[in-house]
């Protein structure tokens, strides 16, 4: 645990369940601020306790009223900045805008990389971030990134792995899904898929045998789950027993929750960097991992200066 002295904790209106639980989890208390806003929307930010020369972590993710909860994150930033804190760190599990990291057509921005400026300008020294959608978004980076998958330790517990499969529903989630069947020393299978448009699939091929086995579907997010759902369905006409999907971002807009409850899905898992209440309540099939846990041991060892990538394959429980 630590002793409180030199670290502080502060918490955006974002997700504050899990600011309390990261806390809790390094033996802390949330350090005050204050966050309003007027009447024609502006926020305004006060921090109600010294961070003279503290190590400062701040809490909001990519959620709810995203415009709203960056601007509100960089002000928080900024504060700390001109109030002298030693070191700021943002703790963002869901990366905003993180879907648009690359120009798809003429004139189009680049929206994840004007993100890295906003923060960097604020006062950023650190970010802490989980599973980014594209990796390419490290290099937007001068400040240390840390990405961090939370799936490893469930898999463990919850499954037996001699007769597991882990596929991922597209080519580009190939690198994960092949880290993740390495670490756990089972088989990969993957999918290629045409799109007809974006959020909407016109054929899967799937490559890779999993008669027999337990497949584990796994990708970084899950918006409209059109693409995982799908993928289900040509996993059992393949001869699988059973077929899960594993997200880290749950966003679930949509249709998506109607579109889990009809598939083939036996279990939706999806961690908490976004609030999952109302999810689960409409939902039987999802379930919640809790990665306080994980980012709150990331923030004590970033604050002791100890290796933060052995995460990778140690998961603090």
């Amino acid at each position: 645990m630590l002793s409180g002295s030199g670290i502080k904790i502060f918490s955006g209106t974002s997700h504050p369940c899990l600011a309390e639980s990261i806390a809790k989890r390094i033996g802390m208390r949330l350090s005050k601020a204050e966050v309003t806003r007027n009447g024609v929307g502006e926020t305004s930010v006060r921090i109600a306790e010294s961070v003279r020369e503290d190590d400062v972590y701040i809490v909001n993710t990519g959620c709810g009223s995203i415009n709203t909860a960056l601007m509100e994150l960089c002000i928080m930033i900024h504060a700390c900045k001109i109030a002298s804190a030693k070191r700021i760190t943002a703790v963002i599990p869901l990366f905003p805008y993180s879907r648009q990291d690359k120009k798809e057509r003429s004139r189009a921005p680049i929206t994840a990389k004007l993100v890295a400026n906003m923060l960097q300008k604020s006062g950023c020294d650190h970010v802490i971030t989980m599973d980014l959608h594209a990796s390419q978004i490290q290099g937007f980076f001068d400040v240390p990134l840390y990405a961090e998958p939370a799936s490893l330790h469930y898999i463990r517990t919850h499954f037996e792995i001699e007769n597991l499969i882990i596929v991922s529903p597209d080519a580009g989630g190939a690198k994960r899904a092949t880290s993740m069947a390495d670490r756990l020393g089972v088989d990969f299978a993957l999918f290629h898929k045409e799109r007809k448009k974006a959020n909407e699939v016109s054929r899967m091929i799937l490559v890779g045998h999993v008669r027999d086995k337990i497949a584990i579907l796994v990708d970084d997010m899950a918006d409209t789950c059109g693409t995982i759902c799908l993928a289900a369905q040509h996993l059992s006409e393949a001869g699988a027993t059973e077929v899960y999907a594993m997200v880290t971002h749950g966003i679930l807009s949509g249709n998506a929750l109607q579109t889990i409850q009809r598939s083939t899905l036996k279990k939706l898992i999806v961690t908490n960097t976004i609030p999952q209440e109302e999810n689960v309540k409409g939902c039987d099939k999802i379930e919640v991992i809790d990665v306080g846990n994980v980012l709150g041991e990331v923030i004590r060892r970033s604050h002791y200066g100890e290796s933060v990538s052995k995460l990778f394959t140690e998961i603090p429980y």
